[in-house]
């Protein structure tokens, strides 16, 4: 049943093959939908890391471009004030948030929720939402087409002298400044239209904590969600068109594309199409019906995912390739490595999304390129637990609990291993990566704790493994 508002209310209809969320799992949820004990440090700590973030990104930009990879340093203390100026003169010159970096960021950020709007696409059910009533809202899933779209305007602007792509890697200091004042600016003014408009949830009463969390959980502009929209069509669209870029400026350089610049070129692809093409699985994600959308989400979409995940794409760009040549073997083992790791991610990231849909007795699901096989755990084992949802115990998610999360990993693994021991700044991505989803894990599973109680220690038993089977 679709009401006027746009919010479905689900009917089991006797189907017991849809779950039904008991009223002791109710009070569990009214629970965690209140704001508890302060995460990542508190006040004090989010506010470092609202600060830390943006002076950690120039830094490591700045190293990358003008001192050869390497971590630049104060050489004594007297040098303390001059090497300060020197790192401060490279952003006020080559990092400045100047005209152009605000109309080609900003222009594609427009054109990007023109396409959410306009473009065609697969309507999603969402997941019930606790705050909502355990309604749902419909997503529209026009990623995919919105996707080449953007290549097709992209290729036509490059070839045609509009706009070549080139002069995104050319202009990365530019655009990063570009993308964190809107990361700051959306933040802020998001918290503020939530406790203008009635919508804010999980409040702490502190006004940076609050920011940086997020005030509300599904803020939307017409038919577009703004957190799917700003997850999905903003952070990979620009990481893509990076590597694109630092191609096409290796191949006006140097005549011919590295297989490393091919190598990320086709990392980020895979990336930014398995978002799209599988986008009707993000509904069911805990981004979507869990986490509000304040400056951890908003900052890091528009600003820190692009613009620090690709930092080997910015070595390549601006050195000679000799700095990072492999022999042939290792290459093929790099290029084995990627594909296996992705499609152990794709699959398992569909498995459960195809899993937490037949919950809600959906059993048609979307058909797009790559479908890849062993996407849907026929005849899935589970275990029913009293909140009244289901925890997967087949597939994929048989061998750990969080298997997507090991070969997402990987995946940011070898986007540093593409450039040898060069400069250790693009392992960057896979250090952070690795403790956001340590942190992120522990987040998760404390809450499955208090959610799922018994069953969740009966799940643990099933599934004993966090990552990796048989070690951790």
């Amino acid at each position: 049943m679709v009401q006027t508002d746009g919010l479905r209310q689900r009917k089991t209809n006797g189907n017991s093959d849809v779950v039904a969320i008991s009223e002791e799992g109710k009070k569990l949820d009214q629970k965690l939908d209140q704001h508890g004990s302060y995460e990542f440090g508190g006040p004090l700590g989010v506010l470092a890391i609202m600060t830390g973030f943006p002076i950690l990104m120039y830094y490591l930009w700045i190293c990358l471009w003008f001192y050869d990879g390497s971590l630049v340093h104060p050489t004594s203390v007297d040098d303390i004030q001059p090497f300060l100026g020197r790192m401060w003169a490279h952003i006020r010159e080559d990092a400045s948030p100047n005209l152009y970096a605000w109309k080609v960021y900003s222009g594609n950020m427009l054109f990007q929720f023109f396409l959410a709007w306009v473009m065609p696409g697969f309507m999603q059910e969402g997941l019930p939402v606790p705050s909502l009533g355990y309604k749902t809202l419909m997503y529209n899933c026009n990623a995919l087409t919105s996707l080449y779209a953007t290549m097709g305007t992209a290729a036509l602007l490059h070839y045609t002298g509009i706009f070549r792509l080139t002069e995104i890697i050319d202009n990365y200091g530019h655009l990063m400044s570009v993308a964190m004042i809107w990361g700051f600016g959306v933040s802020f003014g998001m918290y503020f239209v939530a406790v203008a408009t009635g919508t804010q949830m999980r409040m702490s009463g502190n006004l940076i904590y609050d920011v940086f969390m997020g005030a509300s959980l599904n803020p939307r502009i017409g038919p577009v969600d703004l957190k799917m929209w700003a997850e999905v069509r903003i952070p990979w669209v620009i990481v893509f068109f990076l590597a694109v870029s630092g191609a096409c400026k290796q191949y006006d350089t140097l005549g011919y594309v590295t297989p490393n610049m091919a190598f990320m070129c086709l990392a980020t692809w895979f990336y930014i199409n398995a978002c799209a093409k599988g986008e009707d699985c993000i509904p069911q994600t805990w981004d979507m019906y869990h986490e509000k959308w304040g400056f951890m989400v908003i900052f890091w979409n528009f600003a820190g995912v692009p613009f620090s995940y690709v930092y080997s794409v910015v070595y390549m760009a601006s050195h000679d390739p000799s700095k990072y040549k492999f022999s042939t073997p290792t290459y093929i083992a790099l290029y084995v490595t990627l594909c296996t790791a992705y499609y152990i991610w794709d699959t398992a990231m569909a498995q459960k999304s195809h899993f937490k849909m037949q919950t809600q007795g959906i059993y048609t699901f979307r058909k797009t390129f790559p479908q890849l096989p062993g996407n849907t755990v026929k005849n899935p084992t589970y275990i029913q637990t009293a909140h009244g949802n289901r925890l997967l115990t087949s597939g994929w998610w048989a061998w750990s609990r969080k298997p997507n999360y090991v070969a997402d990993w990987i995946m940011s693994l070898t986007w540093g291993l593409v450039i040898g021991t060069a400069t250790p700044i693009p392992y960057f991505y896979s250090v952070f990566f690795i403790t956001v989803l340590i942190h992120r894990c522990g987040r998760d599973f404390e809450r499955c704790a208090v959610k799922y109680g018994k069953d969740w220690e009966r799940y643990c038993e099933v599934v004993p493994y966090k990552f990796i089977p048989y070690i951790y």
